[in-house]
Parts: structure tokens; C-alpha cells; sequence
């Protein structure tokens, strides 16, 4: 966080956190329809964690946003204000704090979970899902280099097989495939998936919460290390090649909707 105070608060920027009375807090990504994220929002998700760690009140978040997607992807056409500062920080140091946290997370992944989106939802220890949604690591097709800890994260996930197959073709798999290759662990009609999600959390914080924070810590082991060094080959390579004309010319494809024309350079 910015400072020292790690009072539990309603809202961090773009995210709000509400307590629950059985140990569950949930907390909402506020950017409707589609969640795009920027180094501010994942900050926030941050502050907010750092925050439940430090409350009594708190044994398991539900991750989940409002609107359509559960997060489309990084906000890659957002530009500066004018004399606005860059941060102070990297956005993938701040997506460590996220994996650094203390209390387990189930995400509830509604529609779309996108590049740095699907990194977000990697995040979490539990992701449910309904038949609706979508989950694709697009970067290869974009034309750049993934991120958000992807590189650790999916392999432990799906094993490194699939998730080489997943990295090189960017595509896009549904709820119940998710559900079959390990990448979703629950799937719910799309009117129950809170509820659902809300269920699993549930289970999970009427276990002994000292029990649990033990074994959390000894199971993730050494992730955030893990992913503080893998963000930052991550991050050097999508400087790298973002400069390209191939990575230019994936964003346009993109936004006109046709298959990408890449001459390697």
C-alpha cells in the first residue's frame, strides 16, 4: 500500500470490498462492461488484499466484477492526461502483491477472462466458472509476450504441454473445456455462479483459519517469488516486442476484427 494503514476501507479506486457475516468478503472490480485493467486498478486489488489479510473479519475473498466479462484484457488504447505522472511502480510488481497475499482467493469468472485478465484469475486458488465463459491467453496473437505470471501460473494449472499449446495458439476455450483441462474447478449455470463461488468460500472459511493460512502457505511455497521472477523476464520481453511491427499490426488486427498479418520483424 501507499502507506502503513491497513485498515479494511469500502472501496479502492476501481474495487469494492464487502465483509461478509460468515468470514467471506467479496470483492467487485467496478469497470463495467468489460473490467480493463491498468496498473491503478491492479494496485487496488492489491491495497485491498494487504488490507482482508489484516482483518479478523476476513477468511476467504470472492474475486468477481461487474458487467459482462470478468476482465477483457489489459487497457492497451488508454493514453496519459495531461501531466499525469507514470507510476511509481511496474504494474507486475504490483500483480506480485496480488500473489504475495495471505487469503485464499475463489474467483468467479462471468464471461471473458482475457491475456492479463486470465493472469488475474490465475491469481486466484479457485476459479469458478459457468458454460458461458471464456478464457484465452491471446498474446502470441497479438504478437507479444505473455504476462501476469501466466508462465507459472498456467502450467501448474493445466501442465506445461497444455499450456505451450495454449501460449503459441492464443485459443479460446469455453467453460466446459476450461472445466475438463483443470482451468476452471467448478462450473455453475451463469445465474448461480456467485452463489456458487459464494458456496466454495464459504466452505472454505469454516475451516480453522490458522489451519488453512498454514497450509496455503506451505502448498503455494515459494509462488510469489516465482512469479516476481517470472514477471520480470515477462515484462522485458513485451517491452522487447512491443516495439515490433508484428505487435503493431496484431493490435490492428484486432480492433478489425481479421486474421493477423505477421512478417516477423
Amino acid at each position: 500500500m501507499g502507506d502503513s494503514d491497513t485498515r479494511l476501507a469500502d472501496r479502492y479506486g476501481d474495487v469494492r470490498v464487502d465483509v461478509g457475516a460468515d468470514f467471506v468478503v467479496t470483492v467487485t472490480i467496478c469497470r463495467a462492461p468489460d473490467n480493463y485493467f491498468d496498473h491503478a486498478l491492479i494496485a487496488s486489488i492489491a491495497d485491498a488484499y494487504e488490507a482482508i489479510d489484516a482483518d479478523e473479519r476476513c477468511r476467504c475473498i470472492v474475486l468477481t466484477a461487474e458487467g459482462k466479462n470478468f476482465c477483457a484484457g489489459a487497457a492497451l488504447a488508454r493514453r496519459a492526461e495531461p501531466g499525469e505522472q507514470p507510476p511509481a511502480t511496474h504494474l507486475y510488481d504490483e500483480a506480485v502483491r496480488i500473489f504475495a497475499a495471505r487469503t485464499p482467493v475463489v474467483a468467479a469468472v462471468r464471461g471473458a477472462a482475457v491475456g492479463g485478465g486470465l493472469g488475474l484469475a490465475m491469481s486466484a486458488d479457485f476459479r469458478v466458472g459457468a458454460p458461458e465463459t471464456r478464457m484465452t491467453a491471446n498474446f502470441a496473437r497479438l504478437g507479444f509476450h505473455q504476462g501476469f505470471g501466466l508462465s507459472v501460473t498456467l502450467p501448474q494449472v493445466v501442465g506445461h504441454q497444455r499450456a505451450i499449446e495454449l501460449l503459441y495458439t492464443g485459443a479460446r476455450i469455453g467453460g466446459e473445456e476450461a472445466l475438463r483441462i483443470g482451468m476452471l474447478d467448478r462450473l455453475a449455470p451463469l445465474a448461480e455462479l456467485d452463489a456458487e463461488a459464494r458456496s466454495l468460500a464459504v466452505e472454505i472459511a469454516r475451516s480453522a483459519p490458522l489451519a488453512v493460512e498454514s497450509i496455503r502457505e506451505t502448498m503455494r511455497g515459494d509462488l510469489a517469488a516465482r512469479i516476481r521472477a517470472a514477471t520480470d523476464r515477462e515484462k522485458a520481453e513485451q517491452d522487447r516486442l512491443t516495439q515490433t511491427a508484428d505487435f503493431a499490426e496484431g493490435v490492428r488486427a484486432m480492433a478489425e476484427r481479421r486474421l493477423p498479418d505477421f512478417q516477423r520483424r
